[in-house]
């Protein structure tokens, strides 16, 4: 049985973007190896301003390709996702933006900043890490017992990277107030989190999408689909 589901895919689409140009073959792949069929329509940061961009959707993958043109959209499109429990993936970009987004609307931490959108704040939640992770491999530790490890199956993998920027301060705030660091690099940075409680939502500074050559679907992007179609179906059984 080939089941289906709709996705928002939120970032500013470009063709210079590898992540973006890879989601068509992964869209192929889910379908004819996992017969999970995905409709996914392309949101813009900007067009994630509005109110109800995502809303109805049965998932949401908030790709790279930062800094975005409206960084409010794509928390916007954050917090729709979390708060309404509709299936989440965040990767890199989407990763930052996630934590940026629960920090400020779910631990009060309004003053926190990316010091990509703003390099002269005062608190930035994400800063440039130390050594660049731009076309860097490394390994991952998956903690036990979390949506990551049911996702990957394995204690460690090793993933690719393409980014500049990470989570530094205000962690200790964000586990307190709920949110799950499922995986760390082997200096025990963040690159994995997770919402425990929320249907699906998990999110990667590192980039599963540039898994492979796109016809073998990470995990990650796999066990999204699975979830926004189990989304889907739920919302065909809820009484009208």
């Amino acid at each position: 049985m080939t089941h289906t589901a709709t996705l928002a895919l939120v970032g500013d689409r470009s063709p210079h973007v590898v992540s973006h140009t890879r989601v068509p073959l992964l869209l192929d792949a889910l379908a004819a190896r996992d017969r999970l069929v995905l409709d996914a329509y392309w949101i813009s940061s900007e067009d994630a301003e509005a109110e109800d961009a995502v809303r109805g959707f049965d998932a949401v993958w908030v790709l790279p390709g930062s800094p975005y043109r409206s960084e409010a959209g794509v928390l916007a499109a954050v917090r729709t996702a979390r708060e309404e429990g509709i299936p989440f993936l965040g990767t890199c970009g989407g990763f930052q933006h996630a934590l940026l987004e629960y920090a400020r609307n779910a631990c009060g931490l309004t003053g926190v900043a990316h010091a990509e959108n703003d390099p002269d704040a005062e608190d930035p939640l994400i800063e440039p890490l130390a050594c660049s992770l731009v076309g860097h491999e490394a390994a991952v530790t998956v903690a036990p017992d979390s949506l990551a490890a049911s996702v990957f199956g394995t204690a460690r993998t090793v993933e690719r990277y393409f980014c500049s920027y990470g989570p530094s301060r205000h962690l200790d705030r964000l586990r307190a107030h709920g949110l799950r660091f499922s995986g760390h690099d082997e200096d025990g940075h963040v690159r994995m989190a997770e919402l425990p409680g929320h249907p699906f939502f998990l999110a990667s500074l590192f980039q599963p999408e540039l898994a492979g050559d796109g016809s073998h679907p990470h995990p990650m992007v796999r066990a999204l689909a699975r979830a926004a179609v189990e989304h889907a179906a739920s919302r065909l059984t809820r009484p009208a």
